[in-house]
């Protein structure tokens, strides 16, 4: 949902309600400038959001942890 920014200062309590439940997308002179979307708490779907966007090289957890000591 695309809302004017006018609009977003009046009524800000029913589009934080309405956030909970679809993105909003604030709007200024037709280009956004904010989007609201609900805050991800499980971990899970975050990471099956990323299941193809992230390619698969091989680099396991095992490699990222000890990339992340070989630094310190």
């Amino acid at each position: 949902m695309q809302i004017p920014v006018a609009e977003f200062k009046i009524n800000i309590g029913r589009y934080l309600v309405l956030a909970e439940k679809q993105d909003i997308i604030v709007i200024e002179n037709n280009k956004p400038i904010v989007k609201l979307a609900k805050i991800q708490d499980d971990k899970m779907a975050i990471l099956d959001s990323l299941v193809g966007i992230i390619p698969n090289n091989g680099f396991t957890l095992e490699d990222a942890k000890n990339e992340r000591l070989r630094r310190q």
